[in-house]
Formats: structure tokens, sequence, C-alpha cells
């Protein structure tokens, strides 16, 4: 499965703008557990992806919880919940 991560605010500032990336290790394709696997990258996705900084998530520029299933394709974008303009 191939998606598309950006990234917005702080986490922008910290990870870049954008990746792309190849799963094929998720047991369930959900944001949730894309969100897992990229805190365990390394220490500074965790730091910026944190779960105490609450942030949001949208698919497809829809915005989603956890929960929602991934298929190829996949535009999946984390932002802070308060972003400047």
């Amino acid at each position: 499965m191939s998606l598309t991560i950006r990234y917005f605010a702080s986490v922008r500032e910290k990870l870049g703008s954008q990746e792309s990336v190849e799963l094929s290790a998720l047991a369930s394709p959900t944001v949730g557990a894309l969100h897992d696997w990229l805190a365990q990258r390394s220490a500074v996705h965790a730091a910026a992806l944190s779960p105490e900084r609450g942030l949001r998530t949208a698919c497809n520029q829809a915005l989603c919880d956890a929960d929602q299933v991934l298929a190829d394709g996949d535009e999946v974008a984390f932002f802070p919940p308060v972003t400047g303009g």
C-alpha cells in the first residue's frame, strides 16, 4: 500500500512537509496503526507525533479518527489542533 503523509505547522517543522511510504506490514491498515508505525521510526517522529500533543488527522482532506481504514493511494495529514494562518 502506497500512502502520502503530509505534516503541517509544528509537526512540519520537525518532520518536513511530506513523505511517501510503502506499507505492507500493518496488520490493520488504519490511521491509528499508521500513526503508531510512524512514531516508531525515530525519536524525532515519536516526539512530533506524541499523543500528548493532541494532533488531528485527516484522510484525503477529510477529518478522521484513528479507526479510519486506509486504502492504497490515500493521503493522510497530521496537524496540531490549532494552526496559524
